[in-house]
């Protein structure tokens, strides 16, 4: 690529177009461009969390890195997919990578691939190893990983945590991991690694995750059994121990406004990293903590890309513990691919009318189908829109005072919401 073209915005338009699919699980490709690039040659960072899960990674790595930064920590943190800049996928000391540091990782991957039999790569995996590149680069004390759609064959699996993370499993991505919840389990604790911790972030994971763990002799950390939360009268209380097995609890707590199973996951997570959790510091992170398109309130709107029954089985508890004198009415937005009967069915009992929107694309899915679905079941429709900026100023011109709105189903839907109304993805209400 000259110099001409090296923008960023060259670099992610010439990735898209690089690879004939756009998700190929797999580690040999992916491995072998890694190992040029000298990232298995030792740590990329002081410590490494990884984190994988259906539901639950973003929220878990956001506290987690709130609680690095709150203890003085440098780190890094990887996410997928991003909601308006491809930027927001890496994070450096809390902020968005700069374009520099996004090129120069291309580059270097681009250089590695090339080097030798030329290997083809995904959008994904050419932008997992740009930032695992960036992160050596940037050396923190503690990088944090959020592991895509899979585990076991995911890109981010190159890398050996210190300490991985399991959140919740659930079917969501059948096309690449079937609808087994005991084999999903079983891809998703593919990213733990022999007599280094393993965390698993819910009660309610299939058995193989865990029998996964002591094939491995991965030291086990369950919730509800090695830490915990508990109910407190300022808050909530966490309970767990240290790396070295010592008991910790910290008190009264504050509500993060994102789900306390992961919150208390993240703390045994710091806790297992070797970061011995300091109770004012814990208070203050939690507090400030803020992730977009999670629960994010911007007055009567509330954004969230939960995309499958189960993340809508949580938003509807959210919201039947958030009454409001009006009506709620659900944007909803769906793929193709994605269970929208599930979702529907979820969210219902806290929905008095829907307006269903279209998403574009090659695994796009229209209003019309959306409508088709919920007139099926008696719900009430307000009427439908082509896109969600153009679902979202109706809506804005025809709610009542009391009215508020939930915008949902899908990243792409929430992306666009946020577009349209023109502010970057973490500022205050329209």
């Amino acid at each position: 690529m000259t110099a001409a073209s090296s923008s960023l915005e060259a670099w992610l338009a010439r990735l898209e177009a690089a690879h004939p699919v756009d998700i190929d699980l797999g580690l040999e490709r992916v491995a072998e461009v890694a190992r040029r690039m000298g990232l298995c040659d030792g740590p990329v960072a002081g410590r490494v969390i990884s984190v994988a899960g259906t539901n639950g990674k973003g929220s878990t790595v956001a506290m987690l890195e709130a609680l690095a930064r709150a203890h003085g920590l440098r780190t890094a943190t990887y996410t997928s997919p991003h909601l308006l800049r491809y930027n927001e996928r890496l994070r450096l000391d809390g902020r968005e990578a700069d374009d520099a540091a996004l090129v120069a990782g291309f580059e270097a991957v681009e250089a590695a691939r090339l080097d030798g039999e030329p290997i083809s790569l995904t959008y994904f995996e050419a932008g997992t190893l740009g930032a695992l590149h960036a992160i050596r680069d940037h050396a923190p004390d503690l990088a944090i990983l959020e592991v895509g759609l899979g585990g076991r064959l995911d890109a981010v699996n190159v890398i050996d945590a210190d300490v991985a993370v399991v959140t919740t499993i659930a079917r969501d991505h059948a096309a690449f991991l079937g609808d087994d919840l005991e084999g999903i389990g079983r891809e998703k604790a593919g990213i733990l690694r022999p007599a280094r911790p393993a965390v698993l972030g819910s009660e309610r994971l299939p058995a193989s995750v865990r029998a996964t763990a002591e094939a491995l002799g991965a030291p086990v950390h369950a919730l509800g059994e090695a830490f915990a939360r508990a109910p407190h009268a300022r808050g909530w209380t966490w309970r767990g121990h240290e790396a070295g097995g010592r008991p910790r609890e910290l008190a009264g707590l504050p509500d993060p406004g994102l789900p306390l199973d992961n919150a208390a996951t993240a703390l045994q997570a710091l806790a297992l990293a070797g970061i011995e959790p300091e109770p004012a510091a814990c208070r203050r992170a939690l507090a400030d903590v803020a992730l977009p398109g999670r629960m994010q309130w911007r007055g009567r709107w509330c954004l969230d890309v939960g995309h499958n029954p189960h993340a809508a089985a949580y938003l509807a508890a959210r919201l039947a513990d958030r009454p409001c004198e009006g009506r709620t009415v659900a944007l909803l937005g769906m793929l193709a691919d994605k269970d929208a009967e599930g979702v529907i069915e979820a969210l219902a009992p806290a929905v008095d009318a829907w307006l269903p929107v279209g998403l574009e694309g090659d695994r796009g899915r229209s209003a019309d189908a959306l409508a088709a679905l919920l007139e099926a079941r008696g719900e009430s429709l307000l009427g439908r829109a082509a896109s969600p900026a153009a679902g979202a100023a109706w809506l804005a011109a025809r709610l009542e005072p009391a009215d508020r709105v939930l915008v949902c189903g899908s990243f792409f839907t929430v992306a666009g919401v946020l577009s349209a109304w023109g502010r970057d993805a973490s500022e205050g209400a329209p």
